[in-house]
């Protein structure tokens, strides 16, 4: 199976501890990532590794899997790093194991810079052609829909939000709808407003 990569970024109006919040809580996270409908945590592992097991439904088909939340971070700038891996058997999942991470930089204006980089192994072959573009465009969405959240106060629930166009991806391909073309590597992260385009 060959391995995926993905990158994207997005600024945030709320402080590194809000945004830590929002995504470090199993029960917070699937309030704004599209591509989880359930996590659930699991006991934690004497060395302070904590695993969790997640649920994907749609109308045709759930996919279970589980996964690990490997090590964070916290550097003297107030910089902080999680990363996680996360895997499934369900041979009709389009993605059979994944590692990545997130970053949260605070900005000199009490803003934070939420980026992610992550690489999955695909269980669709072929189709990951259409599977590519989709998941990076369900992660910019998922940001922005954090985001939206997070800038309208600690009581609003995320609902619609606009189109992710703040936030800049990096899939190797173009959006859902335009042709498709194989990059010559991985495409590192852009600053929100400014996409780079790899197609």
């Amino acid at each position: 199976m060959a391995s995926r990569s993905i990158s994207l970024e997005t600024l945030i109006d709320a402080d590194v501890d809000a945004v830590w919040a929002a995504t470090q809580d199993t029960r917070q996270h699937v309030r704004w990532d599209v591509r989880f409908s359930e996590i659930v945590p699991e006991p934690a592992d004497t060395d302070g590794a904590a695993r969790f097991t997640y649920v994907r439904r749609s109308a045709l088909h759930d996919v279970h899997g589980t996964g690990i939340s490997i090590g964070e971070r916290l550097r003297d700038d107030g910089t902080r790093t999680s990363a996680l891996r996360f895997a499934t058997d369900d041979r009709l999942s389009p993605i059979r194991t994944g590692r990545g991470y997130w970053r949260y930089v605070p900005t000199d204006d009490g803003r934070t810079r939420f980026i992610t980089g992550y690489d999955y192994d695909s269980g669709w072959g072929p189709l990951d052609l259409v599977v590519r573009p989709l998941l990076g465009w369900a992660t910019a969405w998922s940001f922005d829909r954090l985001r939206v959240w997070l800038e309208g106060g600690p009581n609003r629930r995320p609902g619609r939000p606009p189109a992710p166009s703040r936030c800049g991806a990096g899939t190797g391909h173009g959006p859902p709808g335009r042709a498709a073309h194989r990059s010559a590597g991985p495409v590192e992260p852009t600053p929100c407003g400014t996409p780079r385009r790899p197609w």
